[in-house]
């Protein structure tokens, strides 16, 4: 219920008073997203903001948060990108600056060119970001690609009528959780990147694998303060239990050396008694 309220308001924001088409049905636009989670994107070819080839290949390995926009939007798009861009940068700071990457994607296939890319980025202030990467495609892979994103729009009067999603893949570029409006909270973003990233990263034995794992594990949410913070709290648990553990295991050794030490000394005094 929480993300189809979400959903609606995001709607909401996005349509205008007196569209000219059919506002898009919110229930269906949600049941459709929410059928791609699981489902594969294939190997599109896109174009970034320097008119340069961009393979979806190359992005596979690590997660991959899409965001969808198109560059002509006055509303919605600009608040969605520029919270985006702030939520980026603290989920960073608790998955690591490596751990994922970002790709926004102007679904407007004949309006969103390098050029208007480029602006809109500058804007944002995306361009001095690592692993941000800004494209879009042609009209056919753009319509492949949103399909399997399960992403709704519909072109109107003022440009487009669109949910307003962001989507993050997993790495091998499944579709892996959808997340609705434009100023989603914090945990919503982080949590299914830090399942990813553990899922990913982890399995190693190595010293920086674990350390990474450690770092995943420790790493809460603050709400009065909007981000993630060490909680070193869980290391002084873990220490305690295992001094607590240590003392029980004493006591019990302990008992046992007496009666073991009460049955050696037993033994001659029985032997004597059965002897006189």
């Amino acid at each position: 219920m929480g993300r189809l309220t979400s959903l609606l308001l995001g709607l909401a924001f996005v349509f205008p008073a007196a569209a000219e088409t059919p506002p898009l049905d919110a229930e269906v636009a949600y049941e459709y997203s929410q059928a791609a989670i699981g489902g594969a994107t294939e190997d599109h070819v896109l174009t970034d903001h320097r008119g340069q080839p961009l393979r979806l290949a190359e992005l596979r390995g690590r997660p991959l948060v899409v965001s969808l926009v198109f560059t002509s939007c006055a509303t919605v798009c600009p608040i969605t990108t520029d919270h985006l861009r702030y939520q980026i940068l603290a989920a960073r700071r608790a998955v690591g600056d490596d751990g994922f990457s970002v790709l926004t994607f102007g679904f407007d296939a004949s309006g969103d060119t390098p050029a208007q890319l480029t602006g809109f980025a500058g804007t944002h202030r995306l361009l001095r970001l690592d692993d941000w990467h800004v494209a879009s495609a042609d009209a056919t892979t753009t319509e492949a690609f949103l399909r399997e994103l399960g992403f709704s729009f519909k072109t109107s009067a003022r440009g487009f009528d669109h949910v307003t999603q962001t989507t993050i893949l997993d790495a091998d570029g499944r579709v892996y959780r959808q997340i609705y409006g434009e100023a989603f909270p914090l945990p919503v973003l982080v949590q299914p990147l830090k399942e990813l990233v553990l899922g990913t990263r982890t399995r190693s034995v190595d010293p920086g694998a674990l350390w990474d794992r450690i770092n995943f594990l420790c790493t809460v949410y603050n709400p009065l303060t909007g981000a993630y913070r060490f909680d070193y709290g869980i290391f002084f648990g873990i220490f305690f239990g295992g001094v607590s553990l240590v003392l029980t295991g004493l006591v019990i050794f302990r008992l046992w050396l007496e009666r073991h030490r009460a049955q050696r000394a037993a033994g001659p005094a029985q032997r004597n008694r059965r002897t006189s």
